[in-house]
């Protein structure tokens, strides 16, 4: 019921991650990221608790592949669920338990993995981490290049509802969290990106002004000076 990407910027070193499913809010359940730590997805039968748990490991020391291994022992019912992660150095791994919905995959690349169940095709994963590793640009740019090429290799085999971007740098807060949690008409992957390229242009100035509001640019409201 997804197809997601997860990435890491080797030049800036956020992490980040793009999803999108037939299901409602996808990404509130599925997408997990840590500033320094790394990012990690749990989809298929979704079990939101994985996520935090694989950034906790990698965040005491683990690797992506130990972090995935003590998880999956640690975990109820891993046959139903699909997770990835990635750790700070861009090692990654994924586990597909016996019981993933339909046509599923997972395919791994230069600093990124993606992965996918009830696929229209089992090359969406390769295409992402095609796309990714191809595009140039910040971060978001190359996670939303990502998303809309699962999408173009077929996506999910129905129609998607819902789909987002998150992504971390330095703080212990998300620089961008963008969300089309349903869409009945239209394309959830198109309104995030939309989102996306509004919000890029902002974003420094948003981090500043949470950081140390007296150091930010205006706010471009009535009575601002």
């Amino acid at each position: 019921m997804t197809f997601s990407l997860l990435a890491r910027c080797a030049d800036t070193g956020r992490f980040g991650m793009v999803i999108s499913s037939s299901s409602p809010a996808v990404a509130a359940r599925c997408a997990h990221a840590r500033a320094g730590v790394g990012v990690a997805a749990t989809q298929n039968i979704t079990d939101p608790t994985l996520g935090p748990r694989l950034l906790d490991a990698m965040g005491q020391g683990a690797g992506a592949a130990a972090a995935m291994a003590a998880v999956v022992a640690g975990a109820a019912h891993a046959e139903y669920r699909q997770l990835l992660c990635l750790d700070a150095k861009g090692n990654t791994a994924t586990h597909s338990g016996t019981r993933i919905l339909g046509v599923w995959n997972t395919a791994e690349g230069r600093d990124c993995v993606a992965g996918g169940n009830l696929l229209a095709d089992d090359g969406v994963p390769q295409a992402m981490v095609a796309a990714f590793e191809a595009s140039t640009g910040a971060l978001g740019d190359r996670l939303v290049a990502a998303l809309r090429a699962g999408r173009d290799a077929g996506g999910e085999a129905g129609p998607v509802h819902s789909a987002g971007l998150l992504m971390v740098d330095a703080d212990t807060w998300p620089c961008a969290e963008l969300r089309a949690d349903w869409v009945d008409d239209g394309c959830p992957i198109e309104a995030v990106a939309r989102a996306w390229q509004v919000y890029a242009p902002q974003m420094a100035a948003y981090i500043q002004r949470a950081r140390d509001p007296r150091e930010a640019p205006s706010y471009g409201v009535p009575g601002d000076e």
